[in-house]
């Protein structure tokens, strides 16, 4: 079985940069959702007293660190993939 597919217009083009943006931007959502989640279990466990204050604030800045990395990279690989697609 053979499959053609139509070689790509500058029209198509943009229409799948737009989906490529529309996916970085759940990414970035999902990473923050994680984030949060994190943060709310940290206050959890602080308040219950399993964990000192100073641990909770330590873990804050590690996930902060690790959410900007996230981010980071899904911008990185955006970019990439749209210099991809424009490319003709």
């Amino acid at each position: 079985m053979r499959l053609v597919f139509p070689a790509l217009n500058e029209e198509r083009r943009r229409e799948l940069v737009k989906v490529v943006h529309q996916r970085a931007e759940e990414g970035r959502v999902a990473v923050r959702n994680v984030r949060r989640h994190a943060r709310h279990e940290l206050e959890v466990h602080e308040h219950g007293g399993a964990v000192s204050i100073d641990d909770v604030e330590r873990a804050d800045k590690e996930l902060d660190k690790a959410t900007h990395e996230f981010i980071t990279e899904i911008d990185r690989l955006l970019t990439h993939k749209e210099q991809e697609l424009l490319e003709v």
